[in-house]
């Protein structure tokens, strides 16, 4: 059975992104997702993960009231999709392969959108 292996990102929207992303930084110590592809994000053992305040009026979740977005880390993005469309879930896949992975979506139950990271 395939499984997600960690997070591969928090998003979430922000009134202030750049205020809320310094405070991550100097406070926890979370190096937030670079903004390009030459740059590494914060290293855990399972691969990087993101940390990315989103502006308030982003559409990138979906539903414009949304807060939250989980991505998880997965091994094989196609096992995984067709693990997920064979329990009956929709999920769709990003046909574009981006330098830094492949990308899948699903929602949870509450609708939720989870976002699959190969």
């Amino acid at each position: 059975m395939e499984k997600v292996l960690a997070i591969g990102g928090v998003f979430f929207r922000a009134r202030d992104p750049v205020a809320l992303g310094r405070w991550y930084q100097e406070h926890l110590g979370v190096t937030l997702t670079p903004s390009n592809h030459d740059e590494l994000p914060w290293q855990q053992e399972a691969g990087p993960s993101g940390i990315s305040p989103f502006p308030e009026t982003t559409d990138y979740f979906g539903d414009s009231k949304q807060i939250w977005m989980i991505n998880f880390r997965v091994r094989d993005l196609s096992a995984m999709t067709a693990q997920l469309r064979a329990a009956g879930i929709g999920i769709d896949v990003d046909p574009q392969h981006h330098p830094n992975g492949r990308f899948a979506r699903l929602h949870d139950p509450e609708g939720s959108p989870v976002e699959l990271w190969e």
